[in-house]
């Protein structure tokens, strides 16, 4: 853990830093967590802080009643009873890291002035990045009541939360490939099934995926989807467990897949694929895939490029890059989602998403961070298609992992 803490240093003063202040009151911030390698299950039921100082040695503020809360990290313990307590145990420590005035010729009276000390913080100015914004606004008021200047933690989170190893990059690639094979498996016994004369419905689809995922010793955190036609115009469908649609001949379906492999630390993957029941795909639903697959590629490749020449685009680019495509095709409103989302531990990862949509994320993508590209169509009423894919990167290259990609609407033979 130690190296751990050198390595925020070193990132503090990279970027201009004074500290970083970690805060939570009862798992409020499970980013505090993750980045501190601290055991969420322990038991913590008081408020505490934890400042990484740019220089020196962090500071721990921890009440009486649990005065090992932070026994996971270094550093030097202050412990409060009272919230005065607490407050000025805060308002030293920051203190401690205040900055003295720059530049020769200072007064000696100046000389003993300090100007606020800038800490990050678990915080989005307007909630830009809702994924970082876990500290309260009670808590920010105290901090800069108590005279520093809070900045944003969002690219220091991804720094140390969103970048991996290279064991989780190769977890992750595990899960990609498992789960195209549980692609091509589906729709392979859809057809099967269906050429049988057998019932299936989206629920027996979703089921028959979950068992692909845990037959090949992996672990999702919630049911993929699948959606029939005018389901797949909704993109959160979930399969009722009653009713669902039965599945026939020329019918579109849409899955949505994630996984990861069930050693700790391992990363998931996260993929989409379409077909059509039947020999030929209709010809409106070829055109609609094929403007979402243009948009997909484009995204990929502007990532390339930049990457390429030691440029990291920020998740906002990509997906106006991804987005202007379907717009000129005339589609600009029925693709409703942003394009894409940070990968990590968690499907939905902490770091830059694709998204000048819901969000303005306008972190720059980091080597050795993932995320998914997957733009939709969805026409209420009718169907609709989305294109997913996961790309990693390193210092100059972009990888799709999961190959092949989709190129075209896969004809499930029925």
């Amino acid at each position: 853990m130690t190296d751990r803490i050198s390595s925020i240093q070193q990132a503090l003063r990279e970027a201009g830093l004074d500290g970083w202040l970690f805060y939570d009151f009862r798992g409020s911030d499970p980013l505090a967590a993750r980045i501190l390698k601290i055991d969420p299950a322990r038991h913590m039921t008081r408020r505490w802080y934890y400042l990484i100082p740019a220089r020196g040695t962090a500071i721990k503020i921890l009440h009486k009643i649990e005065p090992h809360s932070l026994d996971d990290v270094p550093g030097e313990t202050h412990l409060y009873l009272s919230w005065q307590e607490q407050h000025e145990h805060l308002r030293q420590a920051l203190a401690t890291i205040a900055r003295s005035p720059r530049g020769p010729g200072a007064s000696e009276s100046a000389s003993d002035a300090r100007a606020p000390a800038k800490v990050a913080m678990q915080y989005s100015p307007m909630n830009a990045v809702p994924y970082v914004s876990r500290v309260d606004a009670g808590t920010l008021e105290l901090v800069r009541s108590l005279g520093a200047e809070v900045v944003t933690s969002a690219d220091l989170v991804q720094r140390f939360e969103a970048v991996w190893t290279a064991d989780q990059y190769a977890s992750h690639c595990e899960a990609a490939s498992a789960l195209r094979q549980i692609v091509d498996e589906v729709f392979a016994g859809i057809g099967r099934d269906i050429r049988k004369g057998h019932t299936v419905t989206e629920r027996d689809v979703q089921k028959n995926i979950l068992a692909g995922i845990e037959h090949r010793g992996m672990f999702t955190y919630s049911p993929p989807i699948v959606a029939v036609n005018a389901h797949a115009a909704d993109p959160h469908y979930s399969p009722p467990v009653e009713g669902s649609s039965i599945l026939q001949r020329g019918d579109l379906v849409l899955i949505d897949l994630w996984a990861k492999n069930k050693t700790p630390g391992s990363m998931y993957g996260d993929i989409t694929w379409t077909g059509f029941i039947g020999d030929q795909v209709p010809a409106r639903q070829a055109e609609v895939f094929a403007i979402v697959a243009a948009a997909r590629d484009a995204a990929v490749l502007f990532v390339r490029e930049e990457v390429s020449s030691g440029r990291f685009p920020r998740g906002g680019d990509v997906d106006d890059v991804c987005r202007n495509v379907i717009r000129k095709a005339g589609y600009a409103d029925r693709f409703i989602h942003r394009t894409g989302h940070s990968i990590g531990e968690e499907v939905h990862g902490n770091g830059a998403n694709i998204d000048n949509l819901e969000t303005n994320d306008a972190r720059r993508l980091l080597p050795r961070t993932c995320f998914s590209i997957e733009p939709g169509i969805y026409l209420p009423g009718e169907f609709g298609i989305r294109s997913e894919v996961d790309v990693y990167l390193t210092e100059r290259e972009a990888i799709v992992t999961g190959l092949p990609i989709q190129t075209e609407i896969v004809p499930i033979l029925a």
